[in-house]
């Protein structure tokens, strides 16, 4: 079975920068690429930010942080990944842009070099086949946010390996996650169960049967969910959300995961939830309100 000593994480976004902690955290050497410097700062920021937190919290030691940040390595060069043993792509929702990157990367890399993407809907098998190793190729869906969510979904396309499958499953259990493992089906397991819901929450409130509030509500008491899905939505990003929603209704053609008008409109807006201070509810001042949307 493959050895993995180093890894590179590539995008050091919400998700990227979250990988690359919990994979610093875990033992590992990291290198982090990303496409502007200012997202490689931002993304620093966020791994440097998250482990003071877990200071101040008693969870670990100033040493430890230390540590740990002394295990990553920052770059704007793809390039610098050819040592790495496993390379974790976690870029923007995109086909075409992951598929351009993974080929630029089978280029560059050994052919022993792993490749998982971070992938929330797209086929596994459609990044792999622009490469020469499908057999080492395969998804690795962590959870937002990564430090503290402890699901990983591994997914396992028609071409990955038996050893790629083991390889990469044993790695994910390394960083105190709990792997599952998903066949190669759009949406893997949660997004395929959690998108129709959240979309059938959008319609709810576009149709009038409740407000955002008491949606939420309701389901957060009713069910006792953490979260209502209108909060989950914004959390997640309605952009996002709006995106793998397209991707999983042009795999499947099932109503179920078409994206309602509301959330077309609200994505053109620019209304994308938490990052952007709007979604369903705003958040620009000291408590969430909800957002007259005019439903």
């Amino acid at each position: 079975m493959a050895s993995i000593h180093t890894v590179g994480v590539v995008g050091a976004g919400i998700m990227g920068s979250g990988i690359a902690q919990v994979v610093a955290q875990g033992g590992y050497a990291v290198v982090v690429r990303e496409a502007e410097q200012r997202l490689l700062d931002k993304g620093r920021q966020t791994i440097d930010g998250g482990l003071q937190r877990a200071v101040e919290k008693g969870r670990m030691t100033v040493a430890d942080k230390a540590t740990i940040l002394g295990r990553v390595s920052w770059t704007l060069a793809l390039e610098d990944l050819k040592a790495a043993d496993l390379i974790i792509e976690a870029i923007t929702e995109d086909l075409p842009l992951k598929q351009e990157l993974f080929r630029v990367l089978d280029g560059l890399c050994p052919p022993t070099t792993i490749f998982v993407s971070n992938t929330s809907s797209i086929n596994i098998m459609s990044l792999a086949s622009v490469t020469g190793r499908a057999d080492r190729f395969a998804g690795l869906h962590f959870f937002n946010p990564v430090p503290l969510m402890r699901l990983v979904e591994v997914v396992r396309s028609i071409g990955t390996s038996a050893e790629t499958f083991r390889t990469v499953s044993d790695f994910a259990a390394s960083l105190g996650k709990e792997p599952v493992a998903a066949k190669d089906h759009c949406g893997f397991i949660v997004n395929r169960l959690l998108v129709p819901y959240l979309l059938d929450a959008i319609r709810a409130l576009e149709t009038g049967v409740a407000s955002a509030v008491d949606i939420d509500k309701a389901m957060r008491l009713g069910c006792n969910h953490p979260m209502g899905p209108l909060e989950l939505a914004d959390f997640v990003g309605l952009d996002t959300t709006y995106a793998i929603a397209n991707i999983m209704f042009e795999e499947y053609r099932e109503q179920r995961y078409a994206p309602p008008p509301l959330l077309k409109k609200m994505v053109i807006a620019g209304y994308h939830g938490r990052k952007s201070d709007r979604g369903f509810y705003d958040y620009s001042g000291p408590t969430p309100q909800p957002t007259d949307l005019g439903v």
